[in-house]
């Protein structure tokens, strides 16, 4: 990289929908040889509960948090691009509530940082989620 680029190129959260093609866009690269992307979406159960819907709320710290999370993603691999948006707000079933992805010169590389990444950014991002089940009961989950 020479240095002119950043390398985390788009991160948020926000409570507008996702776009796939936003998230793409950013780490489009021309010496990108893999790119992986993960779409996390709303299912309609959790476990054996038929969920419908769920609402995801942030911690005022989520940005810094989720900066510190991708840097550090950067950092543990050979990362041309970056990129992690998560939703806000209510969602219903089949909405986007997360888009990740990582633009490396190899594919393997790229799998591999865009796994880490998703998986912590789900462990370390306060982010919570509050699902609501078909029979009226509802949960609040740990991070996003």
């Amino acid at each position: 990289m020479s240095g002119t680029e950043e390398v985390v190129r788009l991160l948020g959260v926000r409570a507008e929908r996702l776009s796939v093609d936003e998230v793409l866009a950013a780490v489009r690269d021309a010496r990108a040889g893999g790119t992986a992307v993960f779409v996390g979406t709303v299912r309609n159960h959790d476990a054996d509960r038929d969920v419908t819907s769920l609402g995801y709320t942030a911690h005022p710290s989520v940005g810094e948090v989720l900066r510190e999370v991708a840097e550090k993603v950067a950092a543990s691999h050979p990362v041309i691009a970056l990129a992690a948006v998560h939703r806000v707000g209510d969602l219903e079933v089949g909405d986007a509530a997360v888009v990740v992805a990582v633009s490396c010169a190899h594919r393997a590389e790229a799998f591999a940082a865009c796994r880490q990444l998703i998986d912590e950014l789900k462990h370390e991002v306060p982010i919570w989620k509050h699902q609501v089940f078909s029979d009226g009961a509802d949960e609040w989950v740990g991070s996003a």
